[in-house]
């Protein structure tokens, strides 16, 4: 029987968001209905459904016309063209990763994870018998991890790197120049890279002219497999449609057998909607939106940080839709599960504890999700303010690493 890790960040969200009053840990941008959707299109005589065909299983590998829209916006930037045969849709990223990695990892092989990240991208190469090393970032240089360790963790087995670029939950980026030594290093071992970009293109800290611009790895790197969707950087998580794409053939065609023995195809109705979403009349106002969304609602968490900068830290997010704080108390680290549960207890606030969902090092951290509506980021910043105020110096501090080896001996 196949075992895997508990999936602390998803159980956590089902716990605690149903009750909910200010729901800050929230990972996408805000959500459109279908009425917003419409009228975020330039073209105003297309509409959003028009479905006069059969209610089938629809194209297996995604309509036509929406694979063709991926395959525009990959190859805006590229030096060659994406040709939708590279993409095959899937029902969310979470999809994505799965049917990649259980068709390519096993035992035997090795895999680094770029780290921290969604539990998902190490768990389950883990849970399908690989062996896996976390390349860790660090947290006092901007959360960029070092490519001396990466190359040291590097294996004669090692089979797969994984990124996640833009990072969840520390909102930073692998810059250009990182991208290209990680390339260097995974071609010097013909290995794969996965590339989960589902953050991807929220960037608000840094723009496309900057040198240090971050391609997709799909432009970079032909062993290459990037995933995406629209729920984060596109505002639809309910139609719960992602991709996987990648220039290598022989990648897609793994994933294409493997997906015959998950879904098939992704609801022809949500193929629509996710096809008029990335049409070209409708993308670029809707990722207008929510980086204008990003930015406004960035520099409110900024001032809620620096009222509270004696409790407060964080680097900065430059990308995505997550932020990764840590609080503390005379100089330590706060017990972050215990100051999540209160936060909900006493104010109906929903964070993310960060030594709970993305591991026991993160001591004080909490993701805060700050790219929804900007009244409801104000208000939940509102009631986390009251907290500070009235509530945080009881929150125990977090247990120290050696004093907890004491406790369990």
């Amino acid at each position: 029987m196949v075992h895997i890790e508990p999936f602390v960040v998803e159980e956590w969200m089902d716990l605690h968001q149903p009750n909910a009053k200010h729901d800050i840990a929230e990972t996408c941008c805000a959500s459109v209905s279908m009425e917003e959707l419409q009228n975020l299109c330039e073209n105003k005589s297309k509409q959003v459904l028009e479905m006069p065909g059969k209610l089938d299983y629809g194209d297996i590998r995604g309509s036509d016309k929406l694979r063709t829209n991926l395959a525009t916006l990959y190859s805006s930037k590229a030096g060659s063209p994406v040709s939708k045969d590279s993409i095959i849709i899937t029902p969310g990223a979470i999809a994505a990763n799965y049917l990649f990695l259980v068709s390519h990892v096993g035992p035997g092989d090795h895999v680094i994870c770029h780290y921290p990240t969604y539990q998902q991208l190490y768990s389950v190469p883990a849970s399908l018998g690989a062996e896996v090393d976390l390349w860790k970032s660090d947290p006092d240089n901007e959360w960029v991890p070092d490519i001396e360790q990466l190359k040291l963790l590097v294996k004669p087995n090692t089979k797969l790197i994984i990124l996640n670029n833009p990072n969840n939950p520390t909102g930073s980026v692998l810059k250009r120049s990182l991208l290209d030594q990680i390339i260097e290093v995974a071609s010097a071992g013909d290995i794969t890279i996965l590339s989960d970009e589902v953050y991807r293109p929220v960037f608000h800290g840094i723009t496309p002219v900057d040198s240090e611009f971050p391609s997709s790895m799909l432009s970079l790197y032909r062993k290459t497999a990037v995933t995406g969707s629209l729920s984060k950087a596109y505002s639809l998580a309910g139609i719960r449609v992602g991709w996987i794409a990648s220039r290598d053939e022989a990648i897609i065609e793994k994933c294409a057998a493997m997906r015959h023995y998950t879904t098939i195809s992704v609801s022809k109705l949500d193929d629509q909607v996710a096809a008029f979403a990335l049409d070209r009349d409708t993308v670029h106002s809707l990722l207008g939106r929510n980086i204008q969304l990003a930015k406004k609602n960035l520099e409110i968490l900024d001032r809620f940080i620096l009222k509270h900068d004696d409790e407060c830290s964080w680097v900065k997010p430059v990308a995505g839709t997550t932020a990764f704080v840590k609080f503390c108390r005379d100089g330590q680290p706060v017990d972050s599960a215990e100051l999540s549960k209160r936060l909900m207890e006493k104010s109906g606030v929903l964070v993310l504890p960060g030594d709970v969902c993305f591991g026991p090092e993160f001591a004080g951290y909490v993701r805060i999700g700050y790219v929804q509506r900007t009244e409801a980021l104000q208000a939940g910043l509102d009631a986390m303010r009251m907290f500070m105020k009235r509530e945080f110096d009881d929150v125990p501090l977090a247990t120290r690493a050696e004093d907890q080896d004491i406790k369990d001996t």
